[in-house]
């Protein structure tokens, strides 16, 4: 295993522990993203209701006033229906905008249903510690690409989440070239791991 200075050691220990914060604010925003969301999303269903019953109305009530009123002239009759363009308009506007919305949130949604994808689908890692005790501040499951499992009676520390096999392997040896030398690729799911895999 490579040597590492207790300064250098502590200086990544502060460096992760900021990273830890950053990323534990990034998922609260990804919360309340979602939680607007879902609020969005009730008040876009809402509002689609209440125009169309506005739209279905104001288009029985002009055809219902343009048969009462045949008798008014052709210029008032144009003016109703430069007042029901107008308000057309208005609502295109303001349907369009909802839309641009609507597409800004679903991205935040498809961020976050890929995460909890990846929860539940099989992934390998490369494990290059263990630890006795569970208090070491590398560990963060706010870091992406990092993985900090308790196997009975240890806890293992791993690096990378990868989709397939041979990037894992891959990966170990990049880090055994490193100087990691016990490095070994571990299959998890659902943040258990399932079994060591053959390095080769």
């Amino acid at each position: 295993m490579p040597f590492i200075e207790e300064s250098d050691l502590l200086e990544l220990h502060k460096d992760i522990d900021k990273a830890q914060i950053i990323n534990e604010r990034l998922l609260d925003q990804i919360k309340f993203k979602n939680k607007e969301l879902k609020r969005s999303k009730i008040q876009r269903n809402i509002f689609a209701g209440i125009t169309a019953f506005f739209l279905i109305g104001g288009l029985a009530l002009t055809s219902f006033t343009a048969g009462l009123n045949t008798s008014n002239s052709l210029d008032k009759q144009n003016n109703n229906l430069l007042v029901s363009i107008d308000s057309l308009d208005a609502i295109k506007t303001r349907i369009d905008n909802l839309k641009a919305q609507n597409d800004e949130l679903s991205l935040v949604k498809e961020f976050y249903l890929a995460k909890q994808f990846l929860e539940k689908e099989k992934i390998y890692s490369v494990q290059v510690k263990s630890f006795v005790d569970n208090n070491v501040t590398l560990a963060s499951e706010a870091l992406t690409n990092t993985l900090f499992v308790k196997t009975n009676p240890f806890y293992s520390y791993s690096l990378g989440t990868f989709e397939t096999l041979e990037e894992a392997r891959s990966f170990r040896q990049q880090l055994v070239n490193l100087g990691f030398e016990d490095a070994f690729v571990a299959s998890y799911k659902e943040g258990k791991r399932i079994q060591i895999e053959d390095p080769y």
